[in-house]
């Protein structure tokens, strides 16, 4: 059993030992700091960090290393001396980091319909009842909304369908598959579909179909069948058994059709309530127990269900972090043990941290994938910034409806409201942001700031989303810190990705 420290937290560097009349600033690159520890970590906006130690950052901020020594050399290839950077060779590593800013929105999620089957306590969707079919997608508005998401400028495409549960809709689920497959033969995009079920309505015949047409499957497992079962409830049986069986028969399926099955198996999510904090040990054994080797630490969201259920199911932001703590703790020793299995988000950090990829995860990066990363399509046509801009919408707020799918899309693109969204979401726009340590590596969620602080634009000094994200980095940049071989290589392997070619649809 492991101890439960509080997550490691950075700090700023304290100046006051520093004569200002010995600061050199034409000698470094614009750069922010924090302490780690015992040493300071120095970030440029061009993505590159040391942890140096105290007497190394004093020489550094005085401009005192010369050439040929080893700090100078050390400072000169992160980039953190001026008259040394590649000019141009920095461009064109910017240029490749941001290639999401030079396409159109990726990621298009279909809402089929508002009905669920299950009852789950924090649904972030707001969802109804199976009678309210009055909630559907009918076949003409998927339609209209895939014509309109094969104008994005982007040359790859993702269908998501979503919901409520969107099998509940598997007729229109179906001809969506085929009409834009057929569609496309004329197009050529780099096409793929996913599907976001609890897997209840799943049957072999529907399995088939996704199999046959490379949908590739998604889920909610919130840990061991007690806690499961608790919270997503479901009344017509035993959810968590459901689940179970068919993440396994859909798992075996890969394996029988010759894909290697360490790549390609059904993902899983939790979503984190109170009764999961002292469940971290069981809730990664559950996952690493159905084949599981990545898993995504998901907080709560303020929007939906979740929004009246916090008394309940919520709890603080310390709260989270000590468990994140914890759960990464563990999934490091198993590890260390042989294990494979990794957490999600810190993998999309390291992924920028390690090997300065841009892994375009629409919440950690800038500007946001509001509008110009995804677009979310309601089953009245209305076409929304992003899965948060409709959950607002869910909740009775049409704030971020930027259109339908009658409109133009370059007209949806250059609109007012799509240009204040982006703008918002950039952290050059952020007074704290700008002088943050972890600004070249995270983001904003524009929806967030609107939901929580009542403004786009957000104040990250008082925010719950800017505490996470800047503690997480912590956390891991200590962990960095003191890594041996064996750990580094450990952090290097969650940072491996690789195209999940299969699910293409040429």
């Amino acid at each position: 059993m492991l101890d439960a420290p509080l997550l490691p937290r950075g700090r700023q560097v304290d100046f006051t030992t520093l004569a200002p009349e010995r600061w050199a600033p034409d000698f470094a690159t614009p750069f922010n700091q924090r302490m780690i520890g015992g040493k300071v970590l120095v970030t440029n906006d061009f993505g590159d960090w040391l942890l140096l130690t105290p007497d190394e950052f004093c020489s550094f901020v005085e401009g005192r290393p010369q050439p040929g020594e080893p700090l100078y050399e050390k400072l000169r290839g992160a980039s953190f001396i001026a008259k040394a950077v590649d000019i141009a060779a920095q461009a064109q590593r910017w240029r490749r980091k941001k290639q999401y800013l030079f396409h159109g929105p990726t990621l298009h999620g279909f809402v089929l319909t508002h009905r669920c089957n299950l009852v789950c306590q924090y649904c972030h969707s707001s969802v109804v009842g199976m009678e309210r079919t009055d909630t559907d997608m009918s076949r003409e508005v998927a339609e209209r909304a895939v014509d309109l998401a094969f104008q994005s400028t982007a040359r790859g495409l993702t269908i998501e369908f979503q919901g409520g549960e969107p099998t509940a809709n598997w007729d229109v689920l179906r001809h969506v598959v085929e009409y834009a497959t057929h569609k496309n033969r004329g197009i050529g995009k780099v096409l793929s579909f996913a599907l976001v079920t609890n897997l209840t309505l799943m049957d072999d015949e529907r399995l088939a179909f996704l199999l046959d047409h490379k949908v590739q499957i998604c889920t909610s497992l919130d840990g061991p069948a007690d806690l499961h079962n608790k919270i997503r409830v479901f009344k017509g049986g035993n959810s968590h058994e459901m689940l179970v069986y068919w993440m396994r028969k859909i798992n075996e399926r890969y394996r029988e059709m010759g894909l290697d099955t360490n790549h390609y198996r059904v993902e899983a999510l939790p979503t984190i309530t109170r009764p999961s904090l002292s469940r971290w040990k069981e809730i990664v054994d559950e996952f690493v127990a159905v084949g599981c080797r990545a898993i995504f630490l998901r907080k709560l969201d303020p929007f939906g269900f979740a929004a009246r259920s916090a008394k309940t199911l919520g709890y603080s932001m310390d709260e989270y972090l000590e468990f994140y703590a914890n759960t990464v703790d563990y999934i490091i020793e198993l590890n260390r043990q042989g294990v494979q299995v990794m957490e999600r988000h810190a993998a999309i950090m390291l992924n920028k941290i390690l090997i300065d990829e841009e892994p375009n995860f629409l919440d950690l990066r800038t500007p946001g994938g509001a509008c110009i990363g995804q677009l979310g399509y309601a089953p009245d046509g209305g076409v929304y910034s992003s899965d948060e801009g409709r959950f607002v919408a869910a909740m009775g707020d049409d704030m971020f409806r930027i259109g339908s799918v009658d409109d133009d899309y370059r007209q949806l693109m250059t609109s007012a409201a799509t240009r204040a969204l982006v703008m918002a979401g950039l952290n050059d726009a952020q007074p704290d942001c700008v002088s943050c340590v972890y600004k070249p590596w995270c983001g904003q969620q524009v929806e967030y700031n609107y939901k929580t602080q009542g403004s786009i634009h957000g104040h990250m000094r008082d925010s719950n989303w800017c505490k996470k994200h800047k503690s997480v980095f912590d956390y891991l940049m200590h962990k960095l810190a003191s890594a041996d071989e064996s750990d580094m290589e450990m952090f290097r392997r969650w940072t491996t990705n690789r195209t999940l070619d299969h699910f293409i649809v040429q």
